[in-house]
């Protein structure tokens, strides 16, 4: 019997790859209410795949409250979702909560893995304060991404786990499951894992930062990334796999969260991350890119406009607004009256007094001045620019991931804006 701990999108994730792969799974929570819904396969997040796996496995999931069943576990993962705040560190307290509440049920002999992103150090710290407990302790890292969380899970690239002493062989009970996946496993020491997690972010924020930088230049200077990105995978340096498609910088909290540990472990310890800094700089100016625009090709002209916008979520097949490009134009454009749709995120009123929120995609554009197309989800790609022109007000659009065809904007009457295309 195999166990999840905390069941936020990570956990439910895993608990549900774990009984597809033909285990039998124990998926605990303190939440009762969360528990009950669960058992109805009623999801908290919007996630591709979730149900599918539910329904076809559930004869493997138990969703329990009850602390005591835990203890019928030989493998327990702890896999809380760790929350950024509002300067995008990471808030471990819950998580250190849930641990130390629980470690206590668990099993003789039993083997613990904190599956959370964690700060350098943590696991080990950990293991030697709950020395004491049964348990042998390991951290895996997670790969979770939001709106291909499922595929990820069951078909893993690698597994990264920390261990306390990377020469020993992992206990049986999680060699197991690893083997299932049928990836390659890397065993290094724990802080090594965790900064593991750290260094994959950062290398991924290079490519952001980088292909961001290099569009905005070929906007300037006439030339096409999307004629560019091509030579970019051609080269095995880089590689056809590489992150080269522009955006508005770093969003959701997770990429800025390791960019903020970078900073805290530098100055903790006295190396040197200014790389750091200027990657945070790139991404605030990234992300003004939609602003930027609008103020050079319709604010000046017409200071109080009416802006669809498409898009309100981080990116695309996720509901979560944490950081979103989107929401920062609305908040700074105070004098703008914004109408929106997304598919599936959503917004408190409140915060936002000038935004309106529309049932459809159709329903934000109609009569707008411009559209701004923030957040590139795939239904977006589906309509035509000949049906946006015909019940646009304006004439601008504002698409800075390329969602709709630009020659067939510009058959439709319609200025296309494209990050990363001339002027």
């Amino acid at each position: 019997m195999i166990g999840f701990i905390g069941l936020s999108h990570l956990g439910l994730n895993y608990s549900l790859a774990t009984a597809a792969k033909g285990f039998d799974v124990i998926c605990y929570d303190p939440d009762k209410d969360l528990v009950g819904r669960l058992r109805d396969g009623i999801f908290p997040i919007e996630e591709p795949g979730f149900r599918e796996l539910f329904l076809r496995h559930r004869a493997r999931l138990r969703y329990t409250s009850d602390l005591p069943e835990i203890g019928k576990c030989s493998l327990v993962f702890y896999s809380l979702d760790v929350r950024t705040d509002d300067r995008n560190g990471s808030d471990l307290g819950p998580l250190t909560v849930l641990i130390e509440g629980t470690a206590p049920s668990l099993a003789s002999g039993s083997v613990a893995v904190v599956m959370s992103q964690v700060r350098p150090g943590y696991v080990r710290k950990l293991s030697t304060r709950l020395k004491t407990q049964a348990a042998s302790w390991y951290y895996q890292v997670e790969t979770l991404v939001f709106g291909a969380a499922v595929q990820r899970a069951m078909e893993p690239e690698r597994f990264i786990v920390g261990s306390p002493g990377p020469e020993a062989p992992l206990p049986e009970a999680y060699r197991a499951w690893l083997s299932a996946f049928r990836c390659p496993t890397l065993v290094m020491r724990y802080e090594s894992a965790e900064l593991a997690k750290i260094a994959i972010n950062l290398f991924l924020v290079s490519s952001v930062s980088t292909t961001n930088m290099l569009a905005e230049l070929c906007e300037a200077i006439g030339a096409d990334w999307t004629e560019i990105a091509p030579a970019l995978r051609l080269d095995k340096r880089i590689g056809p796999h590489a992150y080269l498609s522009p955006g508005l910088g770093i969003s959701g909290g997770n990429l800025e969260r390791d960019l903020v540990t970078v900073q805290g472990l530098a100055h903790e310890f006295g190396t040197e991350a200014g790389t750091v800094d200027a990657w945070q700089r790139n991404s605030a100016h990234s992300k003004s890119w939609a602003l930027r625009v609008l103020q050079r090709e319709l604010l000046g002209s017409k200071p109080a406009p009416r802006i669809a916008v498409w898009g309100l979520a981080y990116k695309q097949d996720t509901v979560s607004v944490k950081n979103s490009a989107s929401l920062e134009l609305i908040r700074t454009l105070t004098g703008c009256k914004f109408h929106a749709y997304d598919p599936a995120a959503r917004v408190d009123g409140v915060m936002f007094p000038n935004l309106t929120v529309h049932p459809s995609a159709v329903d934000a554009v109609a009569n707008a001045d411009a559209l701004a197309i923030m957040t590139p989800w795939k239904v977006f790609s589906t309509i035509s620019p000949a049906a946006v022109a015909a019940i646009l007000g304006g004439r601008l659009i504002v698409d800075p991931h390329g969602m709709l065809e630009h020659r067939a904007c510009g058959a439709a009457g319609l200025r296309h804006f494209q990050l990363g295309r001339p002027k």
